[in-house]
């Protein structure tokens, strides 16, 4: 049978506490899970993230896999003597430990197969004697428009997650909702949906849904929190002489006055133009200077700057004497 190194899988040491292997699980499933992932393998890591996860929770199918002992993934290996009468006790069958378990004929995850049986059948129980049990929560992303997030707006979420049912079966159930997206979310904000997640049982309250928000990209404008940004080209004449020019803004256009002698790569902020924040209040609006050169210069335009450049003693290079 070939190794399959679970801690390897999850990217933590194999002295990692339980909260270390939560994190790390959480963040490879939200990562490679079905409906977010564009992964081609995705699906396929997914799985292989949920086994190793579902192993070295259990403090039992972990020491039971640590016995194992280290070896190099994917390597063809046979476990130690006896290993397979020493788990019976574990849910192994006697009588698979009496005949002589073949591990040549299984696959590692198979190794714990009745662990997994095991507490699958606990829940179960657990579930038919009435206790509380909470739903999952889930994380899943969305992107809205920097529009949508400046008005604020309302998004359809589609996803499936799986649930146990009734008689302690798990399925996959789609899930279908509206979520109002409230202005002042920023690019990368995490929006926690209350009850929206897995389905509890027996008076156990719903998992909750964490939406991560990000924004598409934008043409004109660039977000940071809740300021934004934009490139404004000024021609050299406008640069050297100063100038009035209109800017555009996610709430119509202002006039921005430009001094003389500003230079490429120049901020220039515009107050409460940004993003809106909880409070009412807006964060700013950064203008960025870019002087450009026209590409196509009339005969007139040519012979001008010609004259500038004999009259002018200007030295934009003089720092590199």
């Amino acid at each position: 049978m070939k190794f399959k190194d679970y801690y390897e899988i999850l990217g933590v040491a194999r002295t990692a506490t339980g909260d270390e292997i939560k994190k790390a699980y959480k963040k490879l499933a939200h990562q490679f899970h079905p409906d977010i992932s564009k992964d081609p393998a995705g699906e396929a890591k997914f799985k292989e993230v949920g086994e190793a996860y579902a192993t070295l929770k259990d403090k039992e199918k972990r020491a039971a896999y640590d016995d194992l002992g280290r070896h190099p993934a994917g390597e063809e290996f046979r476990p130690p003597p006896n290993w397979a009468g020493s788990q019976a006790g574990n849910g192994f069958q006697g009588d698979q430990a009496a005949q002589g378990y073949s591990f040549d004929d299984i696959d590692l995850a198979d190794l714990f197969a009745s662990f997994s049986q095991g507490q699958h059948q606990s829940q179960r129980h657990t579930q038919q004697q009435g206790h509380p049990i909470p739903g999952q929560d889930y994380e899943m992303a969305t992107q809205i428009s920097l529009e949508d997030a400046y008005h604020g707006t309302t998004v359809e979420l589609n996803f499936s997650v799986p649930e146990y049912d009734a008689e302690g079966q798990l399925k996959r159930v789609p899930h279908t909702f509206k979520a109002r997206i409230p202005q002042g979310m920023t690019n990368g904000q995490k929006m926690l949906l209350r009850g929206k997640g897995g389905k509890g049982f027996h008076g156990g309250k719903d998992g909750n849904l964490y939406l991560n928000i990000s924004f598409k990209p934008h043409k004109l404008f660039r977000a940071i929190d809740h300021d934004l940004y934009i490139d404004v080209p000024l021609s050299p004449w406008e640069a050297a002489l100063g100038a009035t020019v209109k800017v555009p803004t996610m709430d119509g256009a202002v006039n921005l006055k430009v001094p003389a002698g500003a230079k490429s790569g120049q901020k220039m902020r515009i107050s409460k133009r940004g993003l809106p924040r909880h409070n009412q209040q807006h964060g700013d609006l950064f203008a960025v200077t870019q002087i450009v050169v026209p590409s196509n210069l009339s005969d007139k335009e040519r012979e001008l700057f010609i004259e500038l450049a004999s009259a002018s003693s200007f030295n934009p290079r003089e720092n590199f004497d």
